[in-house]
């Protein structure tokens, strides 16, 4: 069974492309880094994997994923190698992404994109307005029109 489990953050935003052979589908690819439990002997405690969204699964990483934001993925991984410019051979490592959802609020991803430590946004009443969207709570904005099997239904 090929499957693989990721919880991390985004390391920029994800870029998007679309098939030669159907422009309808959109291509996201973009990478998390996932913090290990222990850090290895060289010091290092993160690790850093390149995902592929692709459909509709693309479409949601295109309109609502951003540098910082903290997602969960479920996916399965796909080896293989290239030639490189210089002719050497070089191998890769993708996760082609099957789910993905947010894992914490808006708020608390935007707070992690800019850099700066805090606590999960607490706010007061049930509702507020940002921007001219209704914001609950905990930071999330109502989707308005998009309706359809969204990955965290």
């Amino acid at each position: 069974m090929n499957k693989i489990i990721l919880i991390g953050r985004l390391t920029a935003d994800p870029e998007i492309s679309y098939s030669k052979k159907d422009p309808s589908v959109t291509i996201a690819r973009y990478s998390i880094a996932v913090d290990k439990r222990q850090k290895r002997d060289d010091g290092i405690k993160v690790d850093y994997f390149q995902l592929v969204a692709l459909g509709r699964t693309g479409e949601f990483a295109e309109k609502y994923l951003r540098k910082g934001t903290k997602i969960a993925v479920i996916g399965h991984a796909q080896t293989g190698s290239y030639i490189n410019r210089d002719g050497v051979k070089m191998p890769f490592f993708e996760v082609f992404v099957e789910e993905q959802e947010f894992t914490e609020s808006k708020k608390a991803s935007e707070t992690a994109a800019s850099g700066v430590s805090q606590s999960l946004y607490t706010g007061q009443g049930t509702d507020r307005q940002n921007n001219g969207y209704t914001v609950d709570q905990n930071g999330f904005m109502a989707l308005i029109g998009y309706d359809e099997d969204l990955p965290f239904n």
